[in-house]
């Protein structure tokens, strides 16, 4: 048996509530390239983490398919990917740690569960950070807004 003495509970890291749609300020903590289950095929786990209000410190994460037997599915990749890109003021980019750390704004939503699964979270869109826009909440943007990416 372990001691435990000093352990103290992280109560962000304890939740398994989803999210609620809205408007997250966010950077990307973590990228890493995977092979496909099937193993035909890659893709780019990217891990977001909200950096401000009352889900701060929360992570969700986004798969692109960078490489992947389905034409479609690269396609859909590349066009999030430069949403991505765009949202962060990247113009070219060679790795995907070069979109580290850098603020941005994810349009979060909850994807209802089929065949089993549970509801989950996905990002529906990325946008650039203004140079007076305030911290990003749960609310809903107001009309008006710079256009959402994707």
């Amino acid at each position: 048996m372990g001691n435990l003495a000093n352990f103290k509970i992280d109560e962000s890291a304890a939740t398994q509530d989803l999210i609620p749609n809205g408007e997250y300020r966010a950077i990307i903590i973590e990228s890493e390239e995977c092979t496909t289950k099937r193993g035909d095929g890659s893709y780019i786990k990217l891990t977001f983490q909200i950096t401000e209000g009352n889900q701060e410190n929360r992570l969700i994460w986004v798969n692109l398919n960078m490489d992947n037997p389905n034409p479609k599915a690269v396609e859909i990749a590349g066009q999030e990917l430069s949403n991505i890109c765009m949202a962060a003021g990247i113009r070219e980019i060679g790795d995907s740690s070069e979109l580290h750390d850098i603020p941005l704004i994810i349009k979060v939503g909850v994807q209802k569960g089929n065949n089993g699964y549970d509801d989950q979270n996905r990002v529906k869109a990325y946008k650039k950070i203004g140079p007076s826009q305030t911290p990003a909440t749960a609310a809903p943007s107001p009309a008006g807004d710079q256009p959402w990416k994707r």
